[in-house]
Formats: C-alpha cells, structure tokens, sequence
C-alpha cells in the first residue's frame, strides 16, 4: 500500500506538468492526454524501479515523449501506405445511372432496401434473405414487391424529369439513357 500511496503523490505533484510539457511539445492535447497516460502506466508497472531514478518525472516525460513520436510515426506511415495504395489504384467513374441507383436505394425503407440489395446485388435467394435476417420468407417477399414498387416510384421521378417530351409520360420509367434496367 505505501507504493501505492508514494505513486498517488507522485502523480498528483508532476503529472499537470509532464500533460503541459507534451501539449507543447506536440501540439495536440488529445495526444498528449494518450500519452502521458500510457507513461504514467508504464510508470507504475515499474514503479520500484522508476521511483529510484534521479529524477522520476524526467523518466515519464521521457517516456510520455517517445510514446507520442511513435504514434506519430505510426501515423504518418500509415497515410503513406494509404497513399501508395490508392496512386496505384484505378478508380472507375460513376456513371449517372448508378447515382440514380443509389439515390433510389437510400430513399426506401431500410428493410426493404437491405432485401433488394441482397437478392439482387448480392445474390441471394429469398430463402438465404429470411434466415439472415431472421424473418419469414413470406415478409422478405413483401419487403422485396414494396422495396421494387417504391424505387421504380424514385426512379421514374428522376427520370421523368430529363425526359420533358416523350409520349410516355405516364409509364413508370425503369430504364435510364443507357437502356439498363432498373427494375431490380
């Protein structure tokens, strides 16, 4: 208990000033908060050790400085990785189609539109739907009719507005310019 005790006092009497040291150093209170904690945890691991050291807040200032260097340097090479990978990937353009798609999709119930997206973007049968979503087979159908119902409704109001003059006005568009069909 006295360890426990000298740590306490020990903590109370440096640690504003270690926190204050770190924040300017590294410019970041959040970083610092992190760090300095995990020094004083390191601190009283070894507190046997530490507490015979000429000066124990040197010791935590010192380690409370490497623990946020490194998580620096784990920082910035982690944004390099990420930039490498992403110069050497190729990114396909997104057509107008898909963003009506899309559009469509967030519009709709979310149970409707997790079905329809499984079915039929993902693949699966209504059977495999209702076992992963814990639903019977006959409401995975029902989601299925109203989710194709209400994104036909989206889609043919986004399409009908860049089709002004076309004698089928009234038809509930499934296809964009491109003659792919959206009913899904």
């Amino acid at each position: 208990m006295r360890d426990a005790d000298e740590f306490d006092a020990f903590y109370a009497a440096s640690a504003q000033r270690v926190l204050g040291h770190l924040y300017v150093v590294i410019g970041s209170s959040a970083e610092a908060e992190d760090a300095v904690a995990e020094a004083y945890a390191r601190a009283w691991d070894r507190w046997s050790s530490v507490r015979e050291c000429d000066s124990p807040e040197a010791w935590v200032r010192t380690v409370a400085y490497r623990i946020a260097v490194s998580a620096w340097r784990k920082a910035v090479n982690r944004l390099r990785a990420h930039r490498r990978d992403a110069v050497a990937q190729q990114v396909d353009a997104v057509s107008v189609d898909h963003v009506a798609l899309v559009d469509a999709l967030r519009r709709i119930g979310v149970n409707q539109r997790r079905v329809i997206v499984l079915h039929h973007l993902v693949g699966l049968s209504v059977a495999e739907i209702a076992a992963e979503t814990g639903t019977s087979a006959n409401t995975v159908k029902t989601w299925l009719a109203r989710g194709r119902k209400a994104l036909a409704a989206h889609l043919s109001d986004g399409a009908g507005s860049d089709r002004q003059g076309t004698d089928d006005g009234d038809r509930q568009a499934t296809t964009g310019g491109g003659g792919q069909n959206y009913a899904v």
